[in-house]
């Protein structure tokens, strides 16, 4: 067990250039974001475009957290071992270069691979860039302004995650792919910020754990591709269980691997911190309902209400007025009294406002939604940055890098694996109720369910289809039908979400409360990178 000193301050920038340092970075994270959203809105383009199938789309998204979760403890250590600000640059570099080859995506048999693939090339740059980009706020900033600076940074990085919905809309209107390419003038900014500011940062000399990087990768990998491909493959299908339950038992060999580990990718032994366990079990499971409600609320508001991009992406901006606000006081209630207050205010909040929000979907109608919109993402807002401020802060005996690590590949792995558990409800759900309809419109049962899939794809693209099967009386019902059909379904995943910030509530319960007085320390010994 390496030795640890006190000098992190040594390494951080001066008082006169911390605000710099939190700028440059702000910018450097603001691609990964906007991309949790900006793809979300255009999906239904892409996939008329592409004619990507259902699962394909899911993957599109999910490709890119799970490249994430897999990858962001990695990133962590890189970041100790190499250098935060290097990382950083590699990381923004990585996503930009992926961002360029997702929008040059062919329209050809390849797409579905070529697009999926560079997703998760830039979870990979995004895991590179995000742990090391976080640990230059921390380490820039001490204790006691701490809170204040991450409820800048996540509300900053959140206001700009809103306007990946707002800018999402209009660039689609010109190209989808276009949302891919705007990443590359924000990564030109990023770098000559980051150059700027000349963060300073220590370099931990210590071996690389690449047997854990590559259990926790494949654990995760297969857990969430099983609950993926579920409706693909059958909930019966051996290759189904095989994934899930595979996954699952290597991510057990992971955590057995890292206990007997001089150096670990992980220290296991960080989560007997009650607090450190508790802060990482809300965000686990609020991250459930956070990142995937993007994807379920665009196609929602695009399928069942009728709007064009533009239209959905101010759907979602609803979403960031409670967001933006709450996290500045969720950030301010944790510098004050701790991070249990808000946490706790935070999971009530946001069970209510998505409960509710879920309950008003089949009606239709965004007058009587927006208030629960707006009730949610405060929810959401309030614990986001304590708790992931408190986790950080409880790690005392471990780096910045790492400990960020930690929290954001719990946090990844908790929003690939909601939109993966939610996806195969999603899709479940709408096949049954697009079935029901079909028959009681008069489409003959053997037929009904092969039709009631091209719908539930088609309805999403644009395409016109063969609706030869609906008696010629009925065919003007069949889209009106589909659009509650989709509003019901959507229903029953936004109470998905709801129940998961309740689980979140119940785990907020055990924290222990109060505020931590400690500065972390670093590694003795260490090299700063200049």
């Amino acid at each position: 067990m390496a030795q640890t000193d006190t000098t992190e301050a040594a390494a951080a920038p001066a008082s006169g250039s911390k605000y710099l340092a939190l700028t440059a970075m702000v910018f450097a994270v603001a691609m990964t974001f906007i991309d949790q959203t900006i793809v979300s809105i255009a999906v239904p383009n892409i996939q008329g475009q592409l004619s990507l199938s259902s699962s394909a789309v899911q993957w599109v998204i999910n490709g890119y957290l799970l490249a994430l979760a897999a990858t962001f403890a990695l990133g962590g250590r890189l970041s100790d071992i190499l250098g935060h600000r290097r990382m950083v640059l590699v990381g923004i570099i990585v996503f930009a270069g992926a961002s360029a080859l997702c929008g040059a995506t062919p329209r050809n048999g390849a797409a579905e691979a070529w697009l999926v693939s560079f997703r998760v090339v830039q979870g990979v740059g995004a895991a590179i860039m995000f742990p090391a980009a976080l640990a230059i706020v921390v380490s820039s900033f001490e204790l006691r302004e701490r809170g204040k600076a991450l409820a800048i940074f996540f509300g900053v990085s959140g206001g700009l995650t809103a306007v990946g919905p707002i800018l999402g809309g209009y660039l689609t209107q010109y190209t989808w792919r276009a949302i891919f390419w705007i990443n590359i003038p924000v990564a030109v900014v990023a770098v000559v910020l980051t150059l700027m500011a000349r963060v300073h940062s220590r370099r931990r000399r210590e071996p690389l754990d690449l047997v854990g990087a590559v259990l926790a990768a494949a654990g995760m990998g297969l857990s969430v591709l099983g609950l993926q491909q579920a409706n693909t493959w059958g909930w019966s299908s051996v290759w189904t269980w095989a994934c899930i339950l595979g996954g699952l038992a290597v991510l057990i060999v992971f955590v057995r691997t890292e206990m007997s580990t001089a150096i670990p990718l992980i220290k296991v032994r960080i989560f007997r911190d009650r607090a450190f366990f508790v802060d990482n079990a809300v965000l686990f499971f609020g991250m459930m309902a956070f990142i995937p409600v993007f994807f379920f609320a665009s196609v929602y508001t695009q399928l069942s209400l009728g709007f064009n991009a533009n239209q959905a992406g101010g759907y979602l901006f609803i979403y960031f007025g409670g967001f933006a606000t709450a996290a500045q006081v969720g950030g301010r209630l944790l510098d004050r009294v701790g991070a249990k207050l808000p946490v706790l205010l935070g999971c009530v909040i946001g069970a209510a406002g998505y409960g509710l929000w879920g309950w008003q979907l089949p009606g239709l109608s965004l007058g009587s939604q927006w208030p629960f919109i707006v009730l949610a993402g405060a929810g959401i807002g309030l614990l986001l940055g304590p708790a992931s401020t408190d986790a950080v802060n409880r790690a005392i005996d471990a780096s910045y890098g790492e400990v960020t690590g930690i929290t954001q590949t719990i946090r990844n792995y908790g929003s690939s694996l909601g939109l993966a558990v939610l996806g195969a409800v999603l899709i479940s759900q709408m096949a049954t109720r697009v079935t029901d309809s079909l028959v009681g419109l008069g489409v003959p049962a053997d037929r009904a369910g092969a039709l009631a899939t091209t719908l539930s794809q088609q309805g999403r693209s644009g395409a016109v289809p063969d609706l030869s099967a609906v008696p010629p009386a009925n065919r003007g019902k069949v889209f009106p039908a589909i659009q509650l059909d989709y509003a019901q379904t959507s229903k029953v995943v936004f109470l998905g979400m709801a129940a998961a910030l309740v689980i979140a509530l119940v785990a907020a319960l055990f924290h222990p409360g109060g505020k931590v007085v400690r500065e972390a320390t670093t590694t003795q010994g260490a090299t700063v990178e200049g």
